[in-house]
């Protein structure tokens, strides 16, 4: 097993170009399953790829299980990738895709088939293995692409969006066999970079969300570290908890009015909210910005004062299980999402009102940093 580290990444193409890696300092676990998520153009395959070996560090330190690897070619990193394409060699076979590496390697053939049979078990391609790539489909090719990376039997695999190129139904299937094989064989590291915020959460035993544009230059590129459900239950600042959850968080202009006992009592569009934040340093009159998650608020007796918002209906998503309501409030104050059982009566134009429980609202200062939630959170 391989403990990863990362000590004061960073990469830039060019002397004169920005950052696009900035002081990641990142500690993966031996045998940990982490994932890179993040939006379009923030670094996630860059980082990944400094990994590999595939591309320079320009400045900081890379240690895979103890050793610094910074000017280690890839071949001696002990690594094994998943790229987003398949990569299979069309005019071999299934047999022949996964015992390729080995072969160049100089393994002993009989170990060699050995290991491929062990793969192929483990990812179901037993029945496969006689078959050319076009005749696999999508899900089956990367599985042998996945296959390929297991039977080197690697101390950390890679994987950059291995599920990218699958349909919705074929990417929850293979999601489900990287998984599996995360428990088969524990003992390897493995990276997996994504876009998709549900891979993160469903794949990670920890997330990496990394930051883009010019916050990269100002704040670094590591945004939050966490447990899933750390980043989804005490984002760190407005950016991780407007990424975490979809629908994503409902943000609000508020005003401060005071703190006690791990409580902070605000207002929204002159309406009174209490948060359960601790709040001592906030001073009387300043803005700050309240979180309120779609699945989170509820529906509330048209009499109702504690908490709540009177809104009317402007849009409704029928999504089958639930549905999810466009909210309009006051003017001036943005448009937020509601999500309820998708049996909803309800229809465009109805006023309603919405309330949340103090306990499961964030508070957020000028600078966009989460206040510290006071109640006792799923870990």
């Amino acid at each position: 097993m391989s403990k990863i580290e990362f000590r004061h990444l960073s990469k830039r193409y060019s002397a004169h170009s920005p950052l696009t890696i900035n002081d990641a300092n990142i500690t993966i676990e031996a045998g940990e399953f982490c994932v890179f998520v993040g939006p379009s153009g923030c670094g996630k395959s860059t980082l990944l790829r400094m990994v590999a070996g595939l591309e320079d560090i320009s400045s900081g330190d890379l240690f895979i299980g103890g050793e610094r690897v910074n000017d280690l070619p890839p071949a001696r990193r002990g690594l094994a990738m998943v790229f987003q394409s398949y990569a299979l060699y069309p005019h071999m076979t299934v047999r022949e895709n996964m015992a390729f590496g080995l072969q160049v390697l100089g393994s002993n053939a009989t170990e060699i088939d050995k290991k491929v049979r062990n793969a192929a078990e483990i990812l179901q391609l037993t029945h496969l293995l006689d078959r050319l790539p076009k005749a696999l489909s999508g899900g089956q090719r990367q599985r042998v692409a996945i296959g390929r990376a297991i039977v080197k039997e690697p101390r950390v695999f890679l994987f950059d969006e291995p599920l990218s190129n699958l349909d919705a139904a074929l990417r929850v299937q293979t999601r489900l066999e990287i998984a599996k094989l995360h428990h088969e064989i524990g003992t390897a590291s493995m990276i997996y970079v994504t876009h998709d915020q549900v891979e993160a959460m469903t794949l990670a035993d920890r997330i990496v969300l990394l930051r883009s544009g010019e916050d990269v230059q100002t704040k670094g590129s590591v945004a939050q570290v966490g447990t899933p459900m750390d980043l989804y239950h005490r984002p760190n600042s407005l950016f991780v908890a407007e990424f975490i959850g979809s629908p994503k968080m409902n943000i609000l202009p508020a005003s401060f009015v005071s703190a006690s006992a791990g409580r902070a009592q605000v207002t929204v569009a002159g309406h009174a909210f209490e948060v359960a934040v601790s709040a001592e340093q906030l001073v009387q009159g300043q803005a700050v910005h309240m979180g309120l998650r779609p699945e989170h608020m509820r529906l509330a007796p048209p009499d109702s004062s504690a908490n709540s918002l009177a809104a009317q209906v402007v849009h409704i998503e029928k999504l089958g299980e639930a549905s999810l309501l466009y909210l309009e409030l006051t003017p001036g104050t943005p448009t937020i999402t509601l999500k309820v059982e998708g049996t909803t009566t309800l229809h465009p134009g109805e006023n309603i009102r919405v309330q949340v429980a103090a306990e499961d609202l964030h508070l957020f200062d000028t600078q966009g940093q989460a206040l510290t939630r006071t109640v006792s959170l799923p870990a």
